[in-house]
């Protein structure tokens, strides 16, 4: 077999192919193996939504072009996350996403990851909306088996250096507290083999469309989302730390970008010559 034209037409495919597949193995896995609660009319709504909203802000605004692969990435990852007993709150965060993605935006970038900061803005100025940190229980054989996923979703999207500087600022942040205040292994261990933990490592943090452009800057900024979750965690004593942390501290990716500057990301590279040719096209949501 010839290994190396699979590699290559495998690196033409679109990273969010991948990362659309893997959602949906999460999704339907979570709903039939791990007993989420989550009603299908929720979900439903939810995917309405996105593709719904989005569509109609890519004509307001007058882009060139409809992108479901986003709307859709949005839409399965808060069917995932998302915790609500109403309808109406889980459409107007799934609305809250999308707009995040069309309206808060800094040289053709977005500033928050939008499934992130949609979730957030809904817990904290409702009481309707949560995450279930827990949901996905914290058995190893779990934990490994979305590292790796979540690791091949990172290598095709080229942030695995934000992720991976996270995953080690936060586990050295664990430890250190843990040696500190002397608490067994166990403790640190069993926090970093939720899922939620490994799902915001490899799924939000290392979202290419929010992270800053340079490799310097992108483990810098892993290192401050790492430091300022714990302080949110463990000083403020709030259990969506993670969320919170990366919502606070995207509003500093402009300045990285700015101190560290480095080329800003293109889903696909098979539109790098047909991007050069039709600028308008690097406006694409």
């Amino acid at each position: 077999m010839n290994f190396q034209f699979l590699r290559k037409i495998l690196y033409r495919v679109d990273p969010r192919t991948y990362q659309t597949s893997i959602l949906c193995i999460l999704l339907v896995y979570g709903v039939l193996f791990l007993n989420f609660e989550i009603p299908a009319s929720q979900i439903v709504a939810i995917l309405i939504t996105t593709f719904l909203t989005q569509y109609v802000l890519t004509k307001t605004i007058k882009l060139p072009f409809f992108d479901p692969k986003s709307a859709m990435i949005s839409g399965l990852s808060l069917s995932i996350l998302l915790r609500t007993n109403s309808i109406f709150f889980a459409v107007i965060t799934a609305a809250v996403t999308i707009l995040s993605k069309f309206f808060l935006r800094w040289n053709n970038k977005h500033i928050f990851n939008p499934t992130n900061f949609g979730l957030v803005i809904m817990i904290m100025f409702t009481n309707q909306v949560w995450i279930s940190p827990g949901q996905w229980g914290s058995h190893a054989f779990i934990a490994f088996a979305l590292a790796c996923i979540g690791g091949l979703i990172v290598n095709r999207s080229e942030r695995s250096d934000v992720t991976y500087a996270f995953v080690a600022s936060y586990s050295l942040i664990l430890f250190t507290r843990s040696l500190w205040l002397g608490d067994p292994i166990q403790i640190p261990l069993h926090q970093l083999q939720n899922g939620a933990f490994l799902i915001f490592s490899f799924f939000m943090i290392s979202d290419p469309k929010t992270t800053p452009s340079s490799r310097t800057g992108r483990i810098l900024f892993a290192f401050i989302v790492a430091a300022v979750a714990s302080y949110i965690i463990f000083g403020l004593y709030r259990p969506n730390g993670l969320l919170i942390s990366l919502t606070c501290c995207s509003i500093l990716v402009p300045l990285i970008d700015h101190v560290l500057p480095g080329p800003i990301y293109q889903w696909s590279k098979l539109n790098s010559k047909e991007l050069s040719t039709n600028k308008t096209r690097t406006k694409i949501i």
